[in-house]
């Protein structure tokens, strides 16, 4: 056993310490959100809304949305208006879905997430061209009312339909800066995931020898990337009407496309 937990523990430190040896970075894509009034929707599109939590609320009213001071604002807020929409709530969110979509590389986002009882801000990647869970899905940050914390996660067919969650870890938090912005980076290679805040790396999901299916489709797939201010739902809890309107600001997103080096 001891052996066993050893050479765990090895593995773990060769995956922290060697992942990035045999790449360097190219600057592939990015979006600094310059523009005055729209949305460049060469790249972005409004998410629809849906039938989940995290979409319970999603709506394309432009209370929602502002590009201000090369900043894209995203709002959740109470509805004013119910003859347009029946929804109590109303939030704003953004994905590249069948516009832009991410393989190996390093996926930065500056942004600020002020908060509120029952906001619920996140970055997230699914995988273009597959069912979810199957092509995965990378959950960036997710952040909850006043948290000073970020919650950075993966799941899959592994961890959801066969809940292997601890083998290897499917998860974990982050310290941020609530009051400012900070960054929030993931690097996928074809063996890893690794996630950092602020440049410090927070979290790595190794690829593993395993006969169970579904434990690293990251290396099959694209993902597209969503950014969405959501409210309410099971895992958030209860939204404080008094609190809202809540926003996040992104200052920008850049994408360095990995090369190898051999």
């Amino acid at each position: 056993m001891k052996w066993y937990i050893f050479f765990s523990l090895l593995i773990g430190l060769f995956y922290s310490c060697s992942v990035t040896k045999n790449y360097h970075q190219q600057v592939f894509w990015e979006e600094n959100f310059n523009q005055e009034h729209s949305l460049d929707t060469n790249k972005w599109s409004k998410i629809p809304r849906g039938g989940s939590d995290w979409n319970r609320h999603m709506s394309n009213d432009d209370n929602c949305y502002a590009l201000k001071n090369g900043k894209m604002i995203l709002r959740g807020i109470r509805n004013r208006d119910f003859s347009k929409d029946t929804s109590r709530y109303l939030t704003g969110g953004i994905y590249t879905k069948d516009k832009v979509s991410f393989g190996f590389g390093r996926l930065e986002i500056r942004a600020k997430l002020n908060g509120a009882t029952g906001a619920w801000p996140a970055f997230w990647m699914l995988a273009e061209n597959s069912q979810w869970p199957n092509g995965g899905e990378i959950d960036i940050m997710e952040r909850l009312n006043f948290d000073t914390i970020a919650y950075q996660t993966i799941h899959t067919y592994y961890t959801l339909s066969l809940k292997i969650k601890d083998n290897p870890k499917s998860g974990a938090t982050a310290k941020i800066n609530p009051n400012d912005f900070n960054t929030y980076a993931l690097e996928k290679y074809p063996d890893s995931l690794v996630f950092f805040v602020n440049n410090k790396k927070t979290f790595t999901y190794p690829k593993i020898a395993t006969k169970a299916l579904g434990q690293f489709p990251f290396n099959e797939a694209k993902h597209y990337l969503l950014i969405d201010m959501q409210l309410g739902g099971s895992w958030v809890g209860k939204i404080k009407d008094d609190q809202l309107p809540v926003e996040m600001e992104i200052d920008w997103v850049k994408f360095y496309q990995f090369k190898n080096k051999r």
